[in-house]
């Protein structure tokens, strides 16, 4: 087995409490979501996997941002998810700061899914990896489009379920039953002690 751990979208535009976007902001911290992050990233280094840090955004013209998508369409207005800002940085307590620079990738993307018009399929493929861990913000979007596509392209695909967060809770939970089906789903703590 040749593992990944890709972490989504922990950037200030969606989880900073003070972005006006970042609407799971409450979700992450009463569930510790980066917190938990954190320990799949320590585990995932120590253990020499590949690590996806993962962060959508739009370039200083949103030129490759769909104006009439109900999602993205106000980012422009709004001056949200232009790459370069606060707003696409990783928020500061994720431990972003590489282990080792050959085995981690920063991936943009113009799109919820972290496979759509980016090189992920490639560096996965390069590095041989046959199985993906999740974890991210938020479940509803891109840990499911993430998982859906992975399954997919027949990776196998496992979800770091309390290092996931959504809006909501009950949307989280839904978005987990549903992913049950395709996905392994585990916690933090039993990465960490495997």
């Amino acid at each position: 087995m040749t593992t990944a751990l890709i972490a989504l979208d922990f950037i200030n535009d969606i989880v900073h409490p003070d972005s006006p976007m970042a609407d799971a902001a409450p979700h992450i911290a009463e569930r510790n979501v980066i917190g938990n992050a954190n320990s799949a990233l320590a585990h995932a280094r120590a253990n020499d996997w590949l690590v996806v840090l993962v962060k959508v955004g739009f370039g200083p013209g949103y030129t490759e941002c769909p104006a009439h998508s109900p999602l993205f369409g106000a980012a422009k207005h709004n001056g949200v998810l232009q790459l370069g800002s606060w707003g696409t940085e990783f928020h500061e307590q994720l431990d972003a700061t590489p282990a080792n620079a050959e085995r981690e990738y920063v991936l943009e993307k113009p799109r919820v899914n972290a496979f759509y018009a980016t090189p992920l399929e490639a560096v996965l493929r390069a590095n041989a990896i046959d199985t993906l861990f999740l974890c991210g913000v938020s479940t509803t979007w891109a840990v499911q489009a993430a998982a859906r596509d992975g399954h997919d392209r027949d990776y196998r695909i496992r979800v770091i379920e309390d290092a996931c967060a959504a809006a909501e809770a009950d949307d989280h939970a839904a978005s987990i039953a549903q992913l049950s089906r395709i996905a392994d789903i585990v916690s933090a703590a039993e990465l960490a002690s495997a």
